[in-house]
């Protein structure tokens, strides 16, 4: 299976500022090829590349005011290695965060899923999600959390991952967020989704049923999107004035298919990322 992803960006930056970038594939998947690219004015910026343990890969900067373009591509041949988790981990993801106060929703949870272990709980959460929540564009803010999702019943993806997490972690499931390039998906952005440690490997839940997660392209992965977001900056301000998104399979009219309809995907089936 070849994936191709792309994201392009129209910066406008105000005065001198700290930059940092989360729009490259993450450590471990499978690149044939890649590009970044940052420009000003016509001259070509050289990020420090760092990444943080859970393989996020983030591109820092120092950039003077002005127009910035960001320009980055990838060919993703084959799968990558299934993702892992330490004691810390399992720990970690088991607490509350900003976006998932588990710890807020522990009593909705225990009411709404009490006595579900397993892939069944997993099910359920998922369905619960799904049908209590609908997809929302410009209705929440960057400062929501699970709670106000569960209260308005409206979001985008960042929305449905932070409250499937939160529900999960108030059920003992430890449980993160991703961030990735989703081919198939309508409206084309960034994506977001959970992923929940059972059964010793990390599966992928997708409440917005918007993408097909065999076709997912991992970026980033932390407690919530306060460590993965795409563009963060600091000491001045920006402002985005274009950006692009897309994702694609590359093959066959089936191969294609398999991995990006969001209808070809069994929800019932569970999928970690490849």
């Amino acid at each position: 299976m070849q994936r191709v992803v792309t994201a392009e960006l129209d910066l406008h930056v105000d005065g001198e500022l700290d930059l940092i970038l989360s729009v490259a594939v993450a450590t471990g998947v499978p690149v044939a090829s890649e590009r970044l690219s940052l420009v000003r004015e016509g001259a070509d910026l050289a990020p420090l590349e760092v990444t943080d343990a859970a393989g996020s890969r983030l591109h820092r900067l120092r950039v003077a005011p002005g127009p910035l373009q960001v320009r980055y591509d990838a060919r993703v041949l084959g799968e990558a290695d299934a993702a892992s988790a330490s004691d810390l981990d399992t720990a970690v993801y088991l607490r509350p965060s900003r976006y998932a106060p588990s710890d807020a929703v522990f009593a909705q949870a225990r009411r709404q899923f009490g006595g579900l272990r397993g892939t069944d709980l997993l099910a359920a959460v998922e369905a619960f999600v799904a049908e209590t929540v609908t997809y929302s564009p410009g209705l929440s803010l960057g400062t929501d959390s699970a709670v106000t999702t569960l209260a308005t019943g409206q979001g985008v993806c960042r929305d449905y991952a932070h409250l499937v997490i939160a529900l999960l972690r108030a059920m003992d499931v430890p449980a993160r967020y991703v961030a990735c390039y989703a081919p198939g998906l309508v409206p084309m952005d960034f994506h977001a989704v959970a992923e929940a440690w059972m059964d010793g490997r990390w599966l992928v839940v997708d409440a917005t049923r918007l993408s097909n997660r065999r076709g997912l392209v991992r970026i980033s992965t932390g407690r919530d999107a306060a460590d993965c977001a795409f563009l963060s900056y600091y000491g001045a301000n920006l402002s985005l004035q274009r950006m692009l998104v897309d994702a694609r399979v590359e093959g066959d009219d089936a191969a294609v298919a398999a991995a990006s309809d969001p209808l070809r995907d069994d929800r019932a089936s569970l999928v970690t990322i490849a």
